[in-house]
């Protein structure tokens, strides 16, 4: 999976020129909480709402409607942007962003290809993508599987799974802690006695299930 598979095409944009107070009206139009900030179709800076906050007066304020209207219509969004703006592309894979945004504990990456900016991607797009991995999007059987740090242990459920005739959906693996782990599957039936009964039998430990609908 790709950024450009997730990423939201066309975002909008402001200029270095544009008021606060123009700004935050953009934003709570469009229920955004950043926009990039474009000069000659060139990204040069990102303003986020916490960035409006810190600039717009305090709801406390003893100004006037007026004074405060003033006021903020002379801040422009070059005043208060970040202008050290990481990016990516839209062919890095999703792991990767996540990681870029994790390390650098930023809430999104505005996503260039050739120099221009083609799209955005933000925490809402990553969870997209994990429903989509993990296949949360689609009704049935999510059951965990306690398992010891082997090799085959995945190729042996997986057959146990397939001579039952179901299908997997997604499987997970958990890193192993004292030689042991988990492995989480979520398969296209709502038949869990028959599941259980199988990997059981073969000397697995089914540490929880639930049907998802």
């Amino acid at each position: 999976m790709f950024v450009k598979d997730f990423m939201t095409n066309d975002p909008i944009v402001i200029s270095p020129q544009a008021s606060i107070s123009s700004v935050a009206d953009l934003m709570k139009k469009n229920g955004l909480k950043r926009l990039p900030v474009l000069d000659c179709d060139t990204l040069v800076g990102l303003v986020t709402e916490a960035d409006l906050m810190k600039a717009l007066p305090s709801p406390a304020t003893t100004l006037s409607k007026h004074e405060i209207n003033y006021l903020t219509s002379k801040i422009t969004v070059d005043d208060i942007m970040s202008t050290k703006v990481i990016t990516t592309t839209p062919n890095t894979t999703v792991e990767e962003a996540v990681m870029v945004m994790r390390h650098h504990d930023i809430g999104c990456l505005p996503v260039l290809e050739d120099q221009k900016i083609a799209g955005i991607i933000t925490e809402s797009n990553v969870f997209e993508a994990l429903t989509r991995l993990l296949g949360l999007h689609r009704a049935g059987l999510r059951i965990t599987v306690q398992v010891q740090d082997k090799l085959g242990v995945l190729a042996e459920l997986t057959s146990i799974i397939r001579d039952l005739g179901i299908t997997i959906i997604s499987v997970v693996s958990f890193p192993s802690v004292n030689n042991s782990g988990t492995l989480i599957f979520r398969l296209a039936t709502g038949d869990a006695e028959s599941v259980i009964k199988a990997i059981e039998a073969y000397h697995f430990t089914v540490l929880h299930w639930t049907t998802l609908n």
